[in-house]
């Protein structure tokens, strides 16, 4: 089914009824690109962003056919896809993984069938990086330093402990776990610094909401809270409503949010001084995506990683009219 073209159509010529003069009109055909989608779910406004981004570069109307997989936040729901994709004989296959390992046995698959997988957003730990053939996203580790940066900046002054809760993203992602290793290692080198609690917040405002509640009413004192660390913008709106029910003050007076992805609901809270850093995530990578593909349609070999450019907000650096435009 790879590259299959539309016939041709014949042309009958019958004696005296096509003039020499007139050549015979030329049938196009469309050849499709099919290309199989394994995305984790719609966890997030950056995951929902990111299927649209998608959805948008490769349609029929510009030669592809997509076929798409939402795996809801299951592993064993991509590898099956995968495995589908293989039978199903596409051209391609975008991954966008759930977590780091366990994919060396599907991949091998694909790599036998002789289909390039590109993983898309975040990457896989394994030995053998021939597996996959390219990767676009972010540098989740980079983002971690970056908010690392930040705060030691922030707190450089302070005359006391520095006090912070981490709301971890899904465990065992590559976003969440560059983003935590980050701050980890800054905990451990910082003496002043320490971890309240580590919560799992799965990248959802429902779920962080629920696991920052339970942590803050099972609490014998009240908290004295300096940072929350929120690993995307879901998991710092459901922290920031979960402490603002409890009387805290989220803000250069009061807790300092720090959030990833940049959204335009998350820009929001930062205009309004609730989240005091922003580190941005750029969900909108079809178009490289794309150029991906378009190299190896050529014939050429791409480079195995391609890393979004992303900045960092803060209140002072926001206007209304910026978020506005913001397309996601």
């Amino acid at each position: 089914m790879k590259k299959l073209l539309a016939p041709l159509l014949a042309l009958c010529l019958l004696a005296g009824c096509a003039p020499a003069h007139h050549p015979p009109e030329e049938s196009a055909a469309i050849i499709h690109t099919v290309i199989g989608v394994s995305q984790v779910g719609a966890e997030s406004g950056f995951r929902v962003t990111n299927t649209e981004s998608i959805r948008s570069v490769f349609t029929e109307e510009a030669g592809y056919r997509l076929l798409f997989e939402d795996a809801r936040q299951k592993q064993e729901n991509q590898i099956a896809a995968i495995r589908k994709f293989i039978q199903q004989q596409v051209d391609y296959i975008l991954l966008m993984p759930l977590c780091v390992t366990g994919w060396d046995s599907v991949l091998q698959e694909a790599k036998a069938a002789g289909i390039p997988v590109i993983l898309v957003d975040r990457v896989i730990e394994t030995e053998d990086d021939s597996l996959y053939t390219a990767h676009v996203g972010s540098d989740f580790r980079w983002e971690g330093e970056q908010a690392v940066a930040w705060l030691e900046e922030t707190f450089r002054e302070a005359p006391g402990p520095v006090n912070i809760l981490h709301i971890r993203g899904t465990l065992d992602t590559s976003a969440q776990l560059g983003r935590s290793n980050a701050l980890e290692e800054a905990v451990a080198q910082h003496e002043s610094w320490s971890f309240l609690a580590q919560l799992d917040g799965d990248f959802t405002q429902a779920k962080t909401y629920e696991v920052t509640t339970q942590w803050l009413d099972n609490q014998p004192q009240r908290p004295d809270i300096h940072a929350v660390y929120c690993e995307n913008d879901n998991t710092a709106l459901g922290a920031i409503q979960a402490l603002e029910e409890r009387g805290y003050l989220c803000g250069p007076e009061g807790i300092r949010v720090i959030s990833f992805d940049a959204t335009r609901q998350g820009l929001d809270y930062c205009l309004e001084g609730k989240i005091s850093l922003e580190v941005e995530c750029d969900p909108l990578v079809g178009p490289q995506v794309e150029k991906i593909i378009q190299i190896l349609e050529r014939g050429d070999v791409p480079d195995k990683h391609y890393y979004t450019r992303e900045r960092l907000f803060t209140p002072e650096d926001l206007t209304r009219e910026f978020i506005d435009q913001r397309p996601y």
